[in-house]
């Protein structure tokens, strides 16, 4: 794929999209100005070839990405951006620790079940979520993700077990496990949308994040990274894994549970998240290919949106506030995406040929609703080495209009946020792919 720029005009696989990228001067003298909000100022850019190897081949085969090229990108994310992580652990348990086969008013089978991440006795735990639909006969898909604030958020139902969580009394104060309050039943309900998920004839597994690290630079020791160091360990070296790659490993942990469950259809587990849990699903099904379907929901900066676009959150920025989601190598990188050897589009055609959702919404400014847009359309020439059609347009849709087959978007009114409306569309999107109604 060839990219010029002519007169603030980015020229894309042959197709020429005058003014999507605005005008002015280079990505990087306006990124170090700042952060930009104003779609007029966002200067011309250039992505790198998706389709072209480092050493200028040009891949036009399944073959060619496969071997050689999604390698290459890969090993580029894994040792630039998130870092690499290690395998399945030795030693793992699944314990099923409580089943309820009348759950929700007789809806559902709620199940909770503990991974043990190895044999110790001091072993850290995932304490994994499940609810299963009561009406369906056939073992169901399942809609898999992190939450924020813990199992007993999701819903308002008191057979939820309650598990202590890494708190902080205040702030750069001492880590301590304390048990989260009754009153926090069901306060991130509206973000989980479970009956409807039910009734819709899927099952939902989810754990909190923080069991896998939990969100604060100075919790690396409470981290499942310190625990189950890379080889080349002790804190982790530059291109070795942050708390994304943690969180996303530790969904790898959960999928190595649900191949083990026979109440659930463990080859249509559909990964999904939000905001920096968006990020982690994109980078968690480009390096686990059991995940069938990958859904980013508002994941902005590091996660959908393109980095090299001024416009919102930027690498330098997101690195200074949480400086413990990426690996140490992409520090190199704030204020200087131009030197990125990739950029997110190349995330989003990893999960190439499975399909991938990108949503946004239209006041998340910050996100990029733009740049997440054009990520996902760039990502469109390796769904077709497949013969799949991705978007199926070539100008971002209207505000609730959503577009695409294996690649899927829809900007939505309204904040930083998961809602019905996007939960709506996710179902669609899966029964469209995994056979549903």
């Amino acid at each position: 794929m060839q990219y010029k720029l002519i007169q603030n005009t980015v020229i894309l696989a042959g197709l020429m999209v005058a003014g999507v990228f605005g005008g002015g001067s280079s990505a990087l003298l306006a990124q170090s100005q700042g952060i930009n909000e104003d779609e007029s100022k966002v200067p011309a850019y250039v992505l790198p070839e998706l389709l072209r190897m480092a050493d200028g081949t040009r891949v036009t085969t399944r073959q060619g990405w496969e071997e050689k090229r999604r390698p290459e990108i890969f090993r580029m994310f894994e040792t630039q951006v998130y870092g690499r992580s290690p395998g399945r652990p030795d030693g793992m348990q699944f314990v099923v620790t409580a089943t309820d086969t009348n759950s929700l008013g007789g809806l559902a089978i709620r199940k909770e079940v503990t991974i043990r991440l190895s044999k110790a006795s001091n072993a850290p735990q995932i304490h994994l979520l499940m609810y299963l639909p009561k009406a369906v006969r056939q073992r169901p898909p399942v809609f898999l993700g992190l939450n924020f604030s813990g199992n007993q958020t999701v819903i308002a139902d008191p057979g939820i077990t309650l598990h202590e969580q890494w708190v902080r009394s205040e702030k750069n104060g001492p880590w301590a496990r304390r048990l989260p309050a009754e009153s926090s039943r069901g306060t991130d309900a509206s973000s989980w949308q479970v009956e409807k998920i039910l009734q819709r004839g899927y099952a939902l597994a989810t754990f909190y994040y923080y069991e896998a690290e939990p969100d604060d630079a100075d919790a690396y020791a409470h981290s499942v990274r310190a625990v189950f160091p890379t080889p080349d360990s002790g804190k982790p070296r530059p291109e070795e894994w942050g708390a994304i790659a943690a969180w996303g490993w530790g969904l790898s942990r959960a999928m190595d549970y649900l191949q083990t469950d026979p109440d659930i259809t463990a080859s249509k587990v559909a990964l999904m998240g939000h905001s920096r849990l968006g990020k982690t699903a994109l980078w968690a099904g480009a390096r686990d290919s059991r995940f069938a379907i990958a859904i980013s929901n508002d994941s902005g900066e590091g996660g959908a949106a393109l980095s090299r676009r001024w416009f919102g959150e930027t690498v330098d920025r997101i690195n200074t506030a949480f400086p413990h989601w990426f690996c140490g190598n992409y520090k190199q990188y704030s204020n200087n995406e131009d030197k990125l050897p990739m950029d997110q589009h190349m995330l989003i055609a990893l999960m190439a040929p499975r399909p991938v959702y990108v949503a946004s919404a239209e006041e998340d400014r910050w996100a990029d609703p733009k740049g997440e847009f054009l990520s996902a359309l760039n990502a469109e020439p390796v769904y077709r080495l497949y013969g799949l059609e991705g978007l199926g347009v070539t100008e971002m849709p209207a505000v609730e209009e959503p577009v695409g087959k294996f690649i899927a978007y829809h900007v939505r009114r309204g904040k930083h946020d998961v809602t019905a409306y996007d939960w709506d569309r996710y179902l669609d999107f899966a029964d469209r792919h995994f056979g549903g109604r």
